[in-house]
């Protein structure tokens, strides 16, 4: 197949695509993307605060990748598409694959209380697996204390080295935010918890379950989980967290142990690895239909029903009426949104090295619809937002910031 390799000059920076003929059975019935919406959503996001963002989409044989600002403001170093970077709470894909695996081999039951599978019980034995890979379990998300004050929270736990129980245990000392399977209520709690179920069934450690079942079978040769290592190898982009006082300047959130967060979000990944993850997932490469299906089976999260969740994976309905599948990312300095079609074909991640800034964040979604749906969405106002618009978000869900 002849491929042509372009390399496209917009405003000072640097757009890289492959651009080859595409291939029988992948996705024709979508716009094709909208390279100059991708490059507007990422400009806005830096207007509102990001050091820098890259997005990578891959649609059948072809390649897109964009990337503008910088991946290291102190040594002033140009972001590209292939830094790798941590992918925060798209770790909770990565898990639940791991976890479906066990089910589809009949190690766990899906719909048995989780006590049955932990070495020290939660306080409601009517909490399912089930209920802990569809944030319905009502644990209280112990983020929400450590993280209350954003940098201060950041720097107490940032080298700190946590076992999965000592995190349960900062949970369960609250009460529940509602009765297991009552409703929907994102919590890392839920992913602790599943990280420590998965080690205690197995007798293996997360690393290695990560590394033999997927990392290692999919040839993902830029992810890795390192925890409580605290640095990132190899090309990458440093992150950058907003300080709750937005007069005061970013701070670099680079090297962490993320033991905070671990089977919740502390793994390190790239666009490209990201975006064969979720196509081989999806395309039944990673775990059977039947579990597969389980996966895929949103119920809504919010109130016009174009964001849902199903068992460790998101559902987003975009304005052209497609429906992608993926998870977003947030740990400090870095927002993540990686998804794919239901058929694997078209596959998009985009990062902006940056956290605490809701406004970033939903920009940042805008690269949804320019790689799916092929509009620019900042000249469409879809992703229009007020800078002093209350948010929340996936680090302490409970915590109104501004």
């Amino acid at each position: 197949m002849r491929i042509k390799n372009a390399g496209v000059v917009l405003a000072g920076t640097v757009v890289m695509a492959a651009v080859a003929v595409t291939p029988a059975g992948a996705t024709t019935s979508l716009p094709g993307p909208s390279v100059t919406g991708v490059l507007a959503v990422q400009k806005q996001a830096m207007a509102n605060g990001a050091p820098g963002a890259l997005t990578r989409i891959d649609s059948g044989a072809s390649s897109y990748r964009i990337a503008v600002g910088k991946a290291d403001t102190a040594a002033d170093t140009a972001m590209d598409a292939d830094r790798r970077f941590r992918v925060g709470s798209v770790s909770k894909t990565f898990t639940t694959v791991v976890l479906m695996q066990l089910v589809a081999e009949g190690r766990v039951d899906l719909d048995a209380p989780a006590n049955d599978y932990l070495p020290k019980p939660l306080p409601d034995d009517r909490i399912t697996v089930r209920h802990l890979l569809s944030h319905r379990s009502g644990l209280w998300d112990y983020t929400n204390d450590m993280f209350y004050h954003t940098v201060p929270g950041f720097e107490a736990v940032r080298n700190k080295v946590f076992t999965f129980q000592e995190l349960i245990d900062l949970s369960t000392a609250h009460q529940p935010t509602n009765q297991p399977g009552a409703a929907y209520s994102y919590s890392n709690t839920n992913f602790v918890v599943l990280g420590q179920l998965i080690e205690h069934v197995t007798g293996v450690p997360m690393a290695t379950q990560y590394e033999q079942r997927i990392f290692q079978p999919l040839g993902l040769k830029n992810t890795s989980y390192v925890h409580p290592q605290t640095t990132i190898t190899g090309s990458y982009a440093r992150g950058y967290v907003r300080d709750d006082d937005t007069t005061l300047p970013l701070v670099d959130s680079t090297e962490q142990t993320v033991s905070w967060a671990q089977s919740a979000g502390a793994v390190i990944s790239n666009s490209a690895d990201l975006n064969r993850f979720f196509a081989a997932l999806v395309s039944g490469k990673l775990v059977p239909q039947p579990q597969l299906r389980e996966m895929m089976s949103m119920v809504p999260v919010n109130a016009d029903g174009t964001q849902s969740y199903g068992l460790g994976l998101r559902g987003r309905k975009l304005s052209c009426g497609v429906t992608v599948y993926g998870h977003t990312g947030t740990v400090q300095g870095y927002y993540t949104y990686a998804f794919t079609t239901a058929d694997g074909n078209r596959s998009m991640t985009s990062m902006a090295n940056t956290s605490n800034n809701g406004t970033v964040n939903t920009v940042l979604a805008g690269t949804l619809e320019a790689a799916f749906c092929g509009v620019d969405p900042v000249k469409n106002s879809k992703v229009a937002r007020s800078g002093g618009e209350a948010f929340t978000e996936d680090i302490a869900p409970q915590v109104v910031r501004h």
